[in-house]
Formats: C-alpha cells, structure tokens, sequence
C-alpha cells in the first residue's frame, strides 16, 4: 500500500496539505512502551519553522492529537493514530494552478495519474506537509530504540554551495544543531548558510543542500538481504520526503575514485571485540550493519516554489503561459528536513530490528 511503510513496525499516513489535517497510525508499537507527549510535540517543534525570517510564514501550531492505542501514559499494544490539524491554510493562491502545473512541483503528473481528482491545493498528499506525520512516528520509534540504547542524529552538512568540510563529533551535532536555524553542527558554518539562503530570498529564488544522518550502537546483523538490505530499506524510507533526490552511505560516490586498498575499512580487536578503524562503508556490508556507526547523506533539491517567471503550459486552453509562483514557501527546506530524515531512519531501524528478532530461533 502506498500509503504504508514498514513490515511488521509499520506506519500508515494520511492528510492533504490543506485538509483538515495530517495524520499517522503506528502498529507493532509493543505495549507498555511510556508515550510522552511533550517527546511528540518537541520532535514536531523541530520541524516548524518557528519565527525565523528564513522560512514560511505559513505558521501551523502543529499540536499533536493522540486518539487511540494510549492508555495512562504508555502504549496499549493496539494502533497509534496521532494527527496535527491544519490551522493556517491560504488556498488562494493555488487557484490558478489548477489548470497551469507548477515547473518542479509533481502537479502536471499528479493530475494525469489522478485524472484531474487529486488535491491541487499545495500539492495535496504530495506536499512536504506529509512530513508531520513522519516526525510524529518517528518520536514513537526514537522512544523504541532508546530503550535499545540505539540513537538517530542528523544535521545538515551543505545549503547551496556552503559545505561543512571538517568532520564533527556526535557531541557536536546533539548541542548545537538544535541551537541555530539551518541546523548545522558548526555555528559559525551555520551563518554563511543563513546568508546564502537570505541570498537566494532576494533574488526570488531557493536553494537545496544535504543532510547527513549517524544512527549509533545499532547491532551487528541488522538488514535483509537481497532486496531488503539495510541501504534498500533506508533508502525506501527516505525517498519518501518529496525534495529527496540523492543518497549515498559512507564514503559514497567518493569510494568510486578510490582503490580497494583505500576504500577497505580494516578490522582489529579492542577489548575482545572486533572494531573498525574508519568507516567509509557507512556502517553497512552486504547490506547488513557492521556494528559501526550507520551513515548516509541525503540530497534535498532547491523548494520548486519560487517568485521568478518560469514557463509553463495551461492544460485547459492548451497553450503555453509564463507564471510566477506566490503564496508562503519556504526558501530553503534542508533545516526543516532534519528532524524529518532522522525519523524515517528511526522507523526503518524499529521495524528492521523487529524482523531480526523474529526471525532468531526461539
């Protein structure tokens, strides 16, 4: 089903981008697990856009909704459903994209998929807005995996052409990406990043960037292959967010200008255990964890939604037209697709470490 990740931790989303509201259901969540909601609403607090001049204006409160599968503060062994109301939503100035596509949005095939039925306004269930949902399951699962002693960070590493070109501690990435509006690691970084976005706001035009995520202590033997290897699944799960257009695990496509005695991460014994002294396979071997830390970065393109003229076609007249695209969007969505990628890898490490355990003799 489209709409549903997951095997046997599985999430189902729904909502449109200016419905009544965005939603999830979570099944396989084991009962007993404590549920806060201040955990919830803190993980989607990071993904708003806040009062920063650098994003939307489009101010949804995001207060999340738990409706079943909670009992007294912990979950009941039956289905999650939590949802965010959409509050603060301008159709207005979707009205003459109804007949004219959007260049970069996914509106010319949504409307020929759909046979002109689909949701046009903000791109429906196609919107970035979906990605609410994905946080709200995502505090689920990050709760899951810490009882497991397992964590999911993210940052972002490049806006436009400012890349973070040092390697940062773990450390580094849970004080400060939270403590800066683009999310970056390195706060000095951080504001070259604001002024290329700024940049880009001046001239009417976005940016994109790429976001790296580090999921630490996950097991050795994780992951599914052949094809639900551990990058298949993460990969899946991450492609999810609309303005995902790349990935790659460890030394990625560097790794193609290498030799093998290079790209090798050897192996040696510490403290009775097998330990790697680098780790440009990204934590993951034939699709398996290596016990290492799992990293991948994620590829976000530039927000489609910009003031320049662009050209387009009108499918009703059938002809071609020049628009310009109003409304609230933001400039720049590699800060607010943060929290996002790190909670579809949460939900990924939850349902794959499930299928491991299962799958063990009893």
């Amino acid at each position: 089903m489209t709409f549903t990740l997951g095997s046997l931790f599985r999430i189902h989303v729904f909502g449109e981008s200016h419905g009544h509201c965005i939603g999830v259901t979570v099944e396989g969540c084991p009962p007993g697990l404590p549920v806060s909601v201040d955990l919830i609403q803190s993980e989607l607090d990071r993904r708003r856009p806040g009062d920063s001049p650098l994003f939307t204006s489009r101010s949804e409160p995001d207060v999340v909704e738990i409706h079943s599968g909670v009992f007294n503060g912990h979950s009941t062994g039956g289905p999650i459903m939590m949802m965010v109301r959409n509050l603060d939503c301008d159709s207005s100035h979707y009205e003459m994209f109804r007949d004219v596509p959007r260049p970069g949005h996914a509106d010319y095939a949504a409307r020929v998929k759909y046979r002109g039925y689909n949701d046009h306004r903000g791109g429906g269930f196609l919107s970035g807005r979906i990605t609410a949902a994905f946080v709200m399951a995502g505090a689920i699962a990050k709760s899951i995996l810490a009882l497991r002693g397992v964590e999911v960070l993210s940052h972002a590493v490049q806006i436009g052409r400012v890349r973070l070109q040092r390697e940062v501690s773990d450390e580094e990435i849970r004080s400060q990406v939270y403590s800066n509006a683009v999310r970056c690691a390195d706060a000095r970084l951080g504001q070259e990043m604001e002024r290329s976005i700024l940049e880009a706001m001046r001239e009417h035009d976005s940016i994109g960037g790429v976001v790296e995520c580090r999921i630490l202590n996950v097991p050795v033997g994780v992951g599914e292959p052949i094809f639900n290897s551990l990058e298949s699944c993460l990969s899946h799960a991450v492609f999810s967010i609309p303005a995902v257009k790349g990935i790659e695990f460890g030394a990625g496509f560097a790794s193609s200008l290498k030799r093998g005695s290079q790209n090798n991460d050897a192996m040696t014994f510490q403290d009775d255990r097998v330990v790697w002294t680098k780790n440009d396979a990204g934590g993951i071997l034939g699709g398996i964890s290596t016990g290492a830390p799992i990293v991948f970065r994620v590829a976000i393109k530039p927000t489609p939604s910009i003031g320049m003229t662009q050209r387009s076609v009108n499918l009703r007249e059938r002809r071609d037209v020049t628009i310009s695209v109003s409304g609230r969007h933001d400039p720049c969505i590699v800060p607010r697709a943060v929290p996002v990628v790190a909670s579809l890898a949460a939900v990924t490490i939850v349902d794959l470490l499930t299928r491991k355990e299962c799958s063990l003799p009893q």
